[in-house]
């Protein structure tokens, strides 16, 4: 069962991203214009987006792909366009709605399929490949490593996943932007240094079958988040 920390950082998430904040993420997936700060977001996610998917086979023909924490379904469109078959899972309905349509405007015959829920529910069956992008980044890491854990157990092939890095610079930059417009701030994040995520995952057990391999950090403007690639013994 998911703790009650789990519970209530899932609720506050699920409002943000669904009514607080919908509008503006809208348009950070998109071309639009937006602020000098949400820029350097944009940037950054592009960039980390480019580093999953460098790590994931060019040719998806023939895989399944869970994008857990799927937003607007940036990732999953470019999976699906890849060739995998994908099933893409994020809390807001605000946010799959959007990817739904945006699938339809682009391409309906791709095998994306979005689903309003949580990204622990696996009982959407099994998969090659999961991706978690931004989507484990707000909660605790005994939490984010819970649902790490849940999800290995229908993972075939890998998991790549992102985290926020535990760093001086990036603490700063969370008191400085307290003072920044509400509509540039995201939910509080959860940092967690690489060794100690990587001393929890060993802790939960879920290393006795998997193998940590690449870790890359991204660092641009506002944006820093960290990657990591989970490989299946």
């Amino acid at each position: 069962m998911p703790s009650a920390s789990y519970q209530t950082r899932r609720d506050e998430i699920e409002t943000y991203f669904d009514r607080t904040a919908a509008d503006a993420w809208v348009a950070l997936t998109s071309d639009a214009p937006v602020s000098r700060i949400r820029r350097t977001v944009r940037n950054g996610r592009d960039a980390m987006r480019a580093t999953l998917f460098s790590w994931l086979p060019d040719d998806l023909t023939g895989c399944t792909l869970i994008d857990a924490g799927c937003g607007t379904g940036t990732l999953a469109i470019e999976a699906a366009q890849r060739g995998a078959e994908v099933v893409a899972i994020d809390l807001s309905p605000t946010l799959v709605n959007l990817a739904r349509e945006r699938l339809l405007e682009l391409d309906e015959t791709l095998d994306v399929t979005f689903l309003i829920g949580d990204m622990r529910d696996m009982d959407l069956g099994c998969f090659d490949y999961a991706v978690a992008m931004d989507s484990l980044i707000h909660y605790d890491v005994q939490d984010g490593v819970q649902t790490l854990k849940s999800m290995a157990e229908k993972i075939n092939h890998k998991m790549v996943f992102t985290f926020a890095p535990k760093t001086p610079l990036l603490a700063l930059m969370h008191a400085t932007g307290r003072f920044f417009p509400r509509a540039d701030r995201a939910p509080s994040i959860e940092p967690v240094s690489p060794r100690h995520l990587c001393r929890q995952l060993e802790n939960a057990g879920l290393m006795q079958g998997w193998d940590a391999g690449r870790s890359h950090r991204v660092d641009v403007g506002f944006y820093k988040s960290h990657a990591m690639e989970l490989v299946k013994r």
